[in-house]
């Protein structure tokens, strides 16, 4: 068997990846570097001299040359790599007729435990929707309680009206829910030594990304002076050297790893077996509809130290759209897909543009004196 075509589409904010085979068989893949989707567009159609005519078993060394032909690296370029690789597992599962999580050592738990993204702003707003989350089903929320002008607030209302906004969620769901605060890297490491100490006594499972990823040590430093305040990063991170250096570091509790973003399964599952090793555990992003939420399943399937996987309500409203999972949510679950492959049904013909971040590039937080704050 080797590769006959490679497919790169780019619709709106998405970008789809792939690959047919001489056998007839199709593996998809999904990138996850919204910002800059032509581009990742542009380097897989770099990649296309390489995979024609390859075989598609050899994942492994596909991955390291593909990230290692040229001198750049970068999240675009990881993106690449992650849709192709995620293409090549979904092949092999295929190819052998089992689901992916078989050939990742097969599973360890019977059934996905989620937590719900919510989209709302403020006490109000977040409380009622973690109520209706819990209602169907849910246990656990992720949300963002800063609120709408946090970059213009003083640090005492900053503190005081997201502890607000927290213990309001918390007091709505109760003790027996998880709480995932997302700070979606808004805030100055000075403000976040302040902000995240006073989300303590709410008991979150975890504080993400309070500050800016630009530096590994910094996101780590934050961490070690959280105060006992479980924390979470690396959504914007693309390999197991960054990684690497973040948990040696002592900056995560909760590893984040985007699977369309660093590397694809093949290397998501190293980030897994990294952390396990520093006593980490793995709660993948996923915020791109159901074929990354499938491509994550498989791994959560297979991996030990899995605590609980992001949900969009996108996957819902996307159910019948381009990708279509062969399993639906039950509740605050997914089961384990057993279809071969992904699972994933990949049909792009005349698909229509996708929105998949509700965000337009440039659309980034100013402060009232014009300058730029922390963007998200």
């Amino acid at each position: 068997m080797e590769i006959t075509a490679v497919e790169s589409v780019v619709l709106g904010d998405a970008h789809f990846v792939q690959l047919h085979t001489s056998d007839g068989l199709v593996g998809v893949g999904q990138s996850a570097c919204w910002g800059y989707p032509a581009a990742v567009h542009a380097v897989v159609e770099a990649f296309r001299p390489h995979l024609l005519g390859a075989d598609p078993g050899r994942i492994e060394h596909h991955w390291h040359h593909l990230y290692r032909m040229g001198p750049f690296r970068g999240s675009v370029l990881s993106a690449a790599v992650s849709a192709v690789d995620i293409a090549l597992w979904d092949l092999l599962g295929k190819r052998l007729g089992v689901p992916v999580w078989q050939l990742l050592g097969g599973r360890v738990r019977e059934r996905i435990r989620l937590h719900l993204l919510l989209s709302g702003t403020g006490a109000d707003a977040l409380a009622a929707q973690a109520a209706a989350a819990v209602a169907d089903g849910f246990t656990a929320v992720k949300f963002d309680p800063l609120p709408a002008d946090y970059a213009d607030l003083s640090l005492a209302r900053l503190v005081m009206s997201t502890e607000a906004t927290t213990a309001a969620v918390r007091d709505t769901v109760g003790p027996d829910v998880d709480l995932l605060v997302e700070l979606h890297r808004k805030l100055t490491p000075l403000q976040a030594e302040a902000v995240v100490p006073a989300l303590a006594r709410h008991l979150p499972l975890l504080v993400e990304d309070p500050i800016q990823i630009d530096s590994v040590s910094s996101q780590a430093d934050v961490a070690r002076r959280a105060l006992g305040v479980p924390m979470a990063n690396g959504e914007r991170l693309h390999t197991i050297w960054e990684f690497k250096e973040l948990l040696a570091q002592g900056g995560a509790q909760y590893v984040r790893p985007d699977l369309g973003l660093a590397g694809g399964i093949s290397h998501a599952r190293k980030i897994a077996a990294l952390a396990e090793a520093h006593h980490a555990a793995v709660v993948s992003h996923n915020c791109l509809g159901p074929l990354l939420t499938m491509a994550s399943v498989h791994l959560d399937t297979a991996i030990p130290n899995f605590v609980v996987q992001e949900y969009s309500p996108l996957d819902d409203q996307l159910a019948d759209g381009p990708a279509r999972a062969c399993v639906r949510r039950e509740g605050g679950f997914l089961p384990v897909p057993e279809e071969p492959g992904l699972g994933v049904t990949l049909d792009l013909a005349d698909a229509a543009p996708l929105d998949l971040t509700g965000r337009p590039l440039h659309r980034i937080p100013l402060r009232a004196d014009g300058s730029v704050a922390y963007a998200v």
